[in-house]
Parts: structure tokens; sequence; C-alpha cells
């Protein structure tokens, strides 16, 4: 049998009417959207199924992801697949630590709610910024971002030729102009809410330790790579101090990856909405296998892995 990771999504990914079939056909993961809701006091199927201005908002957007894509584990884990590694990118490292054995699902939701609104309170609106870098090697974007005044550095390592910058509005805008004269192809700002995984969100991860330290953390029964480190974790210790770092630190997404591959990995399975992982994962390797279960009717995918 192939050896499987299971991975996820983090945020930009979400949409209105994510999870809806779920909800609707299988009783399992309509429990976790009822829960999820008396849990954090909202109406989760409005704020995931309806369109609406909140599920953008990183104080919604971050509980309506792990809360849908809990909704597709509860549903897959009665299906007898057992990965054998789990990633997730930036929020959705808070599904591979379900997956891992190392959270409740109920308390990744309520950490992660929490996550939302202290990234979102962290910085006033105005202050910081993201911005994609799309065509230019690691180390010269590096560069560039040591070279600049101000607060900016690389916030993830998605795949070859694409990442993303954060930090102070100004340090950003001049780094991308910087990094356009070096021959990026294309430097495109972020529709977001704050600077994301920089230093100016250290704040945030340190209150975010605060509420870590009274959450059950449990040894992984499968090894999972961390955002920080890009290398597996297997042990209980430390998860807590990796989870406040991840927060205003890089997302080294591609490394992780490149830790599965190296590990064995041969067939990734990204849960959640939309397909961003799977096209990083090919563009990192493109001999690695790739599904996505976004909709109820993926799930026929699945069944040729435990054939």
């Amino acid at each position: 049998m192939k050896k499987i990771a299971f991975v996820f999504p983090g945020q930009g990914a979400q949409y209105a009417g994510m999870g809806k079939d779920f909800y609707e056909q299988f009783p399992e993961s309509r429990e976790v959207f009822d829960r999820a809701g008396e849990l954090l006091g909202m109406d989760m199927k409005a704020l995931c199924f309806e369109e609406n201005d909140r599920l953008d908002l990183t104080e919604y957007t971050q509980a309506a992801m792990i809360t849908t894509i809990g909704a597709m584990l509860k549903k897959i884990g009665t299906m007898g697949i057992h990965p054998q590694a789990a990633a997730g990118l930036s929020l959705g490292e808070y599904a591979a630590l379900v997956t891992a054995g190392v959270l409740d699902l109920y308390d990744a939701i309520r950490l992660v709610r929490l996550r939302g609104q202290l990234m979102q309170e962290a910085v006033p609106q105005g202050v910081g910024g993201m911005a994609a870098v799309l065509g230019m090697e690691q180390a010269a974007v590096e560069q560039v971002c040591e070279e600049t005044a101000g607060v900016v550095t690389v916030a993830n390592y998605n795949c070859p030729g694409q990442l993303v910058i954060s930090g102070e509005i100004s340090a950003v805008q001049a780094a991308s102009a910087a990094l356009k004269e070096r021959g990026a192809k294309r430097v495109v700002p972020l529709n977001v809410s704050g600077p994301f995984h920089s230093p100016l969100l250290q704040p945030a991860g340190e209150k975010l330790l605060l509420a870590l330290k009274d959450t059950e953390i449990h040894t992984p029964k499968l090894p999972y790579a961390a955002n920080v480190t890009a290398e597996y974790v297997r042990e209980a210790d430390g998860i807590r101090g990796l989870l406040a770092r991840q927060i205003s630190s890089s997302v080294r997404w591609q490394q992780c990856v490149e830790c599965m591959v190296a590990d064995g990995v041969e067939v990734f399975v990204e849960i959640g909405p939309g397909k961003t992982i799977s096209s990083f994962v090919k563009k990192i390797d493109r001999t690695k296998e790739t599904i996505n279960i976004d909709k109820a009717e993926d799930l026929e995918k699945l069944s040729a892995l435990i054939a």
C-alpha cells in the first residue's frame, strides 16, 4: 500500500457553501458543525454555507475553515483510511494535529477561533501588509527583505517560484519595488487584514501560548511536519511553543512537503476547500500523486487507496 499523508489548506481557500454537502449527507459531519456552533456561540452553518461578509474576516475565517475540515475528517475517519504523516499550511496545521491525535477536534476549533481573533487584533488595520512574489529564487527574496528598512520577512515558502512577504506596509511596498527591479516576474499585493507570519504578530503568539497551556496536548500517533521547523514532530514536548511561534514565523510549506517526500510519502490527500495545496505539491514534486477532498463526491477518490 502506498504511503499517504493528509495535508490541509490555510486561510484564503474558504468559499461560501464549503462543507454544505457533507453536512447534508453525513451525520458525523453534521455533528461537527452543530457542536462547533454551540462551542463558539455562532451560527456556523450560516457562516460557512451562505454568502456573507464575515467569512473573509480572519476572526471568522479560521473558525469556519477548521470546522469545515473537521467535519470532512470525521466522515473520512469512518472509511478506514489511515495516513502515515500529516501537515497543514498555517491554520491547517491544527487539522494535522487533530489527525495525529495531538489535539481533540473541539479543542482545535476553540484554539483556532482564538488564534484568528488574536491575529486580527494584533496590528491596527492599514499598518501591515503582505505580497506574493512570483518567479524569484528564495535566497534573492530573503536578501531583499534583509536589505529593506523596517519589518519585512518571508511569510510563506509555498513552492518553487512562489513566496509571500509580510510586514510593515511601507517596508512591504519598498521590498516589492526592489524585487521587481531585481527580476521578479510579478509581485502582487494581497488583500489581507494583517501582516500574518511576520514578527509584528509575536504578541498574538504570546497570548495564544497562555491558552495552549490550559489545553491537553497528546503525543503524536503519527508524525506531522511543523510549519516553523519543516521537520517531523514525534513528541508532545515543544508543540505548544511551536504553535505560539507559528503565528509570527515563516510557513515553510515547501520544506514540509520535501520532508514528507524524503520520508517516502507517495500520495498527498488534501482535505478542505479548494485545490491550493495539491497545486503546491505538484510544483514541488510532480511525481507525487495528489487527491483533493472538497466535495462529498470526492470521497470516491479515496476508495482506490484502500482497495
